[in-house]
């Protein structure tokens, strides 16, 4: 199991946001986390990501079979735990190309490899901006500083292919994405979908599984996990709303 989160409850300012929440996700699954503003969605990818803010009161969460909350923000990453924000920050004066070959040096110093050879990532880094319609000059760029809001899923998903994580979580990476963005962006993903890769979309429409068909759907509502199943869900969500499921 790639990740198994049993009866896990949060809060943050003394408020609770998680209750009693329960997943699991294996090698090479793909699933998506769907529900109502404010029933949890956010908090649990941020809470695997590590974010701090958060209160853990029970509960637990193993990743790979090591306890995750044993691991900070950058041993997580390094360990394959990737997360897209739904708003991505600005990073200015950190050059993205330097940036990404810093990150997957440290990935491969994790596991025991040589780091990359400085030449053969800017050719391949390249490659796969063009591919994710990145043009090469903004490779040059400070991360996301000026960029649209296409341009930053985009340089998200970029993030990916060169990382290529274990664990993918999307926090609402269709949110504000024109049609031909979203196509653009799905590629990419589907692209990195493979045996030993997993990922978890958090979305509210269904129109992001129109270009990635998820295993599994789930559905939140207050901080708990009250539906699972196939692509249906989404289907009956985009009809009838939450109203059934929650």
């Amino acid at each position: 199991m790639l990740l198994s989160i049993k009866n896990l409850s949060a809060s943050i300012d003394n408020k609770k946001i998680l209750n009693d929440l329960s997943l699991e996700i294996k090698e090479g699954e793909v699933h998506a986390l769907m529900g109502p503003n404010g029933s949890g969605k956010s908090t649990l990818s941020n809470i695997l990501a590590g974010k701090e803010d958060y209160q853990i009161i029970e509960g637990e969460i193993k990743y790979n079979g090591l306890n995750l909350f044993d691991l900070n923000i950058e041993e997580r990453s390094q360990k394959g735990l990737f997360l897209a924000f739904q708003y991505p920050v600005e990073i200015p004066g950190v050059s993205i190309t330097p940036f990404l070959k810093t990150a997957l040096n440290a990935r491969l110093k994790e596991a025991g490899q040589d780091e990359v050879d400085p030449l053969s990532f800017a050719k391949e880094l390249k490659n796969i901006a063009s591919t994710l319609g990145i043009p090469s000059e903004m490779l040059s760029r400070s991360v996301n500083e000026g960029f649209s809001g296409g341009e930053k899923k985009r340089f998200e998903i970029l993030q990916m292919s060169v990382l290529k994580p274990r664990l993918s979580i999307l926090d609402e990476t269709d949110s504000g994405l024109d049609v031909d963005a979203l196509k653009i962006v799905t590629s990419g993903v589907k692209s990195l979908r493979q045996p030993n890769s997993s990922f978890l979309l958090i979305t509210h429409y269904q129109r992001l599984l129109d270009y990635i068909t998820p295993d599994f759907v789930h559905v939140i509502n207050d901080g708990k996990i009250t539906k699972s199943g196939d692509r249906s869900i989404a289907q009956e969500i985009e009809v009838n709303g939450y109203k059934n499921l929650i």
